[in-house]
């Protein structure tokens, strides 16, 4: 069975959760977690969420070693225990006291906004084969989903590139989920309880969003226009 992950970008970094728990067994439900999703994580650069855990300099050098065996570079922590601040500090970790946005030193004015917005994850690569993402709130991929990948999401599911995979929006039950993705032709595509599976190669591709209308998917140009029905 796969391990639970919390997974969020910031820009083209992850910020990862460790697992609840004492952490002589969170770190290896950590390594559990990232092995089973060993081609995802390979050559990417992390932060962990470790909430209030206090760990020692030699505690943290361990786990950048036990990532760097496995070709994830550790960039920072995101930790509210001071003595862990200054362990991290010492091994030149950045240091952040929530991963709720990406800082930047030319930030002057703060963000303010009246309008509602729902939590997402942002992936900034292709998902191959064998690669799965599942995320209850929206998931955006800027790149490809190949065949044999899988998104599940509790909301939308936005690919800016080729649906090749299978995805599955709405997945505790919302019709009002959608699927856009630049070119439309996933193995399996489902929107709550509704599946479908890809229609006939059309000559060009183009950019479609699918949802559900009157107990049906159906699938549209990526603006105003005529709808089709997915068989």
């Amino acid at each position: 069975m796969s391990t639970p992950l919390a997974i969020k970008g910031i820009g083209d970094k992850l910020v990862v959760s460790v697992p609840e728990g004492e952490w002589a067994s969170a770190l290896p439900d950590l390594m559990l977690a990232l092995d089973e999703r060993g081609d995802f994580f390979r050559g990417a650069r992390i932060a962990l969420q470790l909430a209030d855990r206090e760990l020692s300099a030699t505690e943290l050098a361990a786990l950048r070693q036990e990532l760097a065996e496995r070709e994830i570079s550790l960039w920072a922590l995101f930790t509210t225990s001071e003595s862990t601040q200054a362990a991290a500090a010492n091994l030149g970790l950045e240091i952040e006291a929530a991963p709720d946005r990406d800082r930047s030193e030319d930030d002057e004015i703060p963000f303010e906004t009246d309008l509602l917005g729902d939590e997402a994850v942002l992936i900034e690569r292709t998902l191959r084969s064998g690669q799965r993402l599942q995320h209850s709130g929206h998931v955006i991929v800027l790149g490809d989903v190949n065949p044999g990948a899988e998104i599940i999401a509790g909301g939308h599911i936005l690919v800016w590139g080729r649906l090749r995979g299978t995805v599955h929006a709405g997945a505790s039950g919302n019709e009002d989920a959608t699927v856009c993705a630049l070119d439309m032709m996933p193995t399996q595509l489902r929107i709550a309880g509704h599946i479908a599976v890809s229609p006939k190669r059309r000559s060009r591709p183009r950019p479609e969003v699918v949802s559900v209308r009157q107990g049906q998917l159906v699938a549209e140009p990526w603006e105003n226009g005529a709808r089709q029905k997915v068989n």
